[in-house]
Parts: C-alpha cells; structure tokens; sequence
C-alpha cells in the first residue's frame, strides 16, 4: 500500500480507515511542506519584529494579556502541554488514538497553523511506527478544541507522558526512543497547535460513523428477515408508494427490503386474506422504510459534516502567508470550537437510538405468540422452555438504555477558562458516548438476526428469498436453531461478531 501524502486539503474517510485500521502509513506532501514552511516564516519574522500575538508571546485563556519575554517562550510551549495533560477515565482506544495523529498531521498539513514541518513528520513516524500515546477519554469540553485528549498526546511528542508500544506500556520518552523518533523541543506557537484543534471528537465521530453505517446495513437485513418470519407484507414497500414521498433513505430501504425477500416461499403462502386474517402490519414492520431512511437520511448528514472538518484548520490563531489578494497575518478567531461536530454526534446518536428501537420492537413481535402466530416465544414446548423470552428482556435493556444514551451533549455548556470561553459544545462528549451505544445496537441487531431464523425455521418447509438464505445460513453457522433451552449469550456474542465483520452488511450493499 503507498503512502498518504498529506495535504490538509483532501484526506477522506477512506483514506483515514486505511492508516487506522490497515496500517497505511502517511507522509507530508512536498506542496503541503512549502506550505507549512511558509507559515512558519510568519510566525518567525512576528517573533523577531517583537509585536504581540495570542498564544505566540502572550499567556492563554484569560491569561491573554500576560507578555511573555522572548528567552521563555520555549518555557511556553512545555508548560502549556503539562499543564493540559489532566485528562481522566478510560483510555482511548488504538484506533481511535491512530486517528487523532493523524487528523492532527492532516490539520497541520494545511499550513495555516505556523509550525515547522517536522511537528507533522513526527507525528507521522508515530503511526507508522505504532507509538500510541495513552490518551484519557474525559477531559474536554470541545471548546478551544479537545485541549486536554490533546495534550496527552503532545506530551508524549515531547517525550514525556505514557504509550503503548509493540504490546507494552512504558514511558512517552522510551517509547519514541525504541522506535527511533527523536523527542522534540518546541518552538514558539507549536505547542497550542498540537493542542488547539478538534481532532479528538473528531476521531470518535469518524470511526462511529463507519460502524454506524454497518450497523445501519444490517439493520436492513435483520428487518427483512424479521418480516419473513413474521409473515408480513411487501406491500407497504411498493415502490409507488416510495416515489409519493421521495425522501432518499426511505427509498433505499424499500428496495433492499424488496431484494432481499425476493422470491420467498413464506411471503408466497401468505399472500391470501383468508390464509391470514391480517391487514396491515404494525408500524416496526410497515414502516421500516420510513424508520431506518430518516436515520440513514442523518448519517448522510453527518458525513457531510464530518467531511468537511477532515480538511479544515481548528487551531487558533491561523497563521496566513502573503498572497496576492492580502499581506501576511496571524488571526485569532474561533475554528477550534466544536459545535458543528457535537450537533453532528447529536444526530448520529438518534440515529443510532433510532434504529435499536424499532428493532427491539420486531423482536418483541417475534417473541409475543399474540403477534407473531408462531410458538410462544419461538421454541417448542413453551412452558418447559422459556425459548427467546429472555433475549426480548434483554433487547429491552439495550434498547432503554441507548435511548438515554441518546439525551442531547450539543445544547449544554458550562463556561471556562474564567469566562472566557464561555459558550462551549461539549463535543468530546457527544462522540465519546457513540461508542457504547453503537455496541448496544449491535447486539441488539445480533438478538433479532437470532429471533428472525429461528422464526424462519419455525415456518419450514417453506423458506425465505435467495439473500435471505444466504443470511439465515450465515447467522445458522454462528448458531444452531434452538430446539431445547440452552444458554444463549454465546450465540448472541458469535452472531454480533458475524456482524462487526460486515457479513451481513456486505449482503445489503450487493441487495440494493
């Protein structure tokens, strides 16, 4: 695979998942270099004019006005890391803390925030070399950007802090040793550019928006299985009826859920009024169009969100070159401020929150003998065996709790820094939370996959649609049918595995 050539103008979320998750390894572009260079001069030829600019010779926060004498400005840049590093709770994950490098590189790389181009080589050689700096997930209020996630891993750069490297969890500066990077001294204004930036929600957004869309995927598949099993009509996917109300997800849905039970022997045998007294199908089965493309109608959002701020500067202040239309400058403004990423969060947490629901819902009607006209909770010899009961309990949980999960971040703020930043997003926390409710839901998804081939199995001989087939044998492989009570956590953990490899996923994207 070739290296990434950064140029803080066109990283995608393609690109950031192969260094994150493949390894690809990322380097600075030659007119990226150029750029940072010439960035780096302003903040040299300030320096040596001896004027005043915010976060290069001056304190921070409401310590703005302090002017700090040129033979301590080195001192600065130390002190502003140290004094940062104050995060606390769970450590980032490696993925999450390979994706903040290199968003942070990729920022820098776009030359606007002043610093020598070895401030970005170096992070680089950290992702290629595995230096994970050891990054605690609380401590940002998403505002000045996520300063304290940050910090942690400045500090390793200057070779203090703690990293994992090569399995083991030793010392910032040993790290960057064994792997043959030099620790770095920084220079006036480096500091606050490795710090001021948004990269640490911005990470968490980026990889919870892949698995959101996975999981958004098999959402789709487990729906139509789901309908099978419960006999339900393809009526309500007509796409007439999608073309009257054109929203985009809603389309998409109502083709896959067309393909996928395509040629199904059960929905054949049911076609009948007389064979089934039933009308209309309740709302988590009618409606699953509707339901699942307003959430993927946000995730689109969403992306174009996050895409945005994969190739924007978040530090401040932004150091502009000379160019034809303006003379050099060095700005403060606001671009660090996370608003746009914790609204972002905010949506795909209802998303998310969204989709579990409705899906606990077909595993309650899968489960209920009143709704389902299959054997009480789907085993035989209910009574003797309890059967699916306890993984509606469960997906209940799940669901309720990701619905809790879901409570806005983006609307709250506590002011800081003495009342100078004092509107601020809580963006760190809106991503942060995507997490655990992305892993909810795909348990979740596992407990309907389960509930939906067992009530397939239930209705033999008659079988689903060719994908559906496929799908039933994947999840049969994972778990066998339940014919007598046994303990299913393990079933529940294979099947959400099955999931996390995008088996299911890949079955829906080839569907439509």
């Amino acid at each position: 695979m070739s290296s990434l050539q950064l140029t803080g103008n066109d990283l995608t979320f393609a690109e950031l998942y192969d260094v994150v998750f493949h390894g690809r390894e990322a380097t600075l572009s030659p007119a990226a270099r150029e750029r940072v260079e010439a960035s780096r001069a302003v903040v040299e030829r300030l320096l040596a004019s001896g004027a005043t600019a915010y976060g290069i010779n001056t304190g921070f926060g409401d310590l703005v006005s302090v002017r700090i004498a040129p033979d301590q400005l080195r001192q600065l840049q130390v002190n502003l890391v140290r004094s940062h590093s104050c995060g606390v709770g769970a450590l980032l994950t490696e993925q999450e803390t390979r994706a903040i490098l290199l968003l942070r590189a990729n920022a820098l790389a776009k030359g606007l925030s002043g610093v020598r181009p070895v401030i970005i080589e170096t992070l680089c050689a950290m992702l290629a070399r595995s230096v994970h700096p050891l990054i605690p997930s609380q401590g940002s209020v998403g505002a000045s950007g996520d300063l304290a996630p940050l910090a942690h891993l400045a500090l390793v750069v200057i070779g203090e802090g703690a990293a994992m490297y090569r399995g083991d969890r030793i010392a910032g500066g040993d790290a960057m040793r064994r792997a043959g990077i030099a620790p770095l001294s920084l220079e006036a204004k480096e500091g606050l550019a490795l710090l001021n930036g948004t990269q640490a929600m911005l990470a968490l957004g980026a990889l919870a928006l892949r698995e959101a869309w996975l999981l958004a995927d098999t959402a789709d598949a487990a729906a139509a299985l789901s309908l099978d099993a419960l006999r339900g009509s393809p009526a309500a996917f007509d796409e007439r009826i999608q073309l009257a109300r054109p929203f985009r997800g809603q389309t998409v849905v109502a083709e896959r859920l067309r393909r996928i039970n395509a040629g199904s022997e059960i929905r054949e045998s049911h076609r009948s009024a007389t064979r089934d007294p039933r009308v209309q199908d309740a709302y988590s089965l009618r409606c699953t169009p509707q339901v699942h493309g307003a959430a993927r109608d946000l995730l689109e959002d969403v992306a174009a969100t996050l895409a945005v701020e994969l190739n924007s500067a978040t530090d401040n202040p932004l150091v502009f070159p000379a160019d034809a239309s303006s003379p050099e400058a060095v700005v403060s403004g606001g671009n660090f401020h996370g608003q746009p990423l914790a609204l972002a969060a905010d949506q795909m947490a209802l998303a998310i929150a969204t989709i579990a629901g409705i899906s606990e819902r077909r595993i309650e009607h899968m489960t209920n003998p009143h709704t389902s006209l299959l054997p009480a909770f789907l085993v035989a010899n209910p009574g003797l065996n309890s059967g699916f009961m306890m993984l509606q309990v469960t997906a209940a949980a799940l669901a309720s709790e990701t619905k809790t999960l879901a409570a806005p971040h983006s609307v709250d703020s506590i002011p800081t820094s003495a009342n100078q930043e004092d509107y601020v997003s809580m963006g760190m926390g809106a991503a942060r939370r995507l997490r655990p409710m992305l892993e909810n839901l795909r348990n979740l998804l596992s407990i309907e996959l389960l509930c939906a081939c067992q009530g397939i199995d239930l209705l033999a001989p008659l079988q689903t649609g060719t994908i559906g087939q496929r799908m039933h044998a994947a999840v049969r492989r994972a778990s066998a049918r339940v014919d007598q009570d046994r303990s299913m956590a393990g079933d529940i953990a294979a099947v959400a595995q099955v999931i996390a490899e995008g088996r299911f996923a890949d079955e829906v994207r080839g569907a439509g």
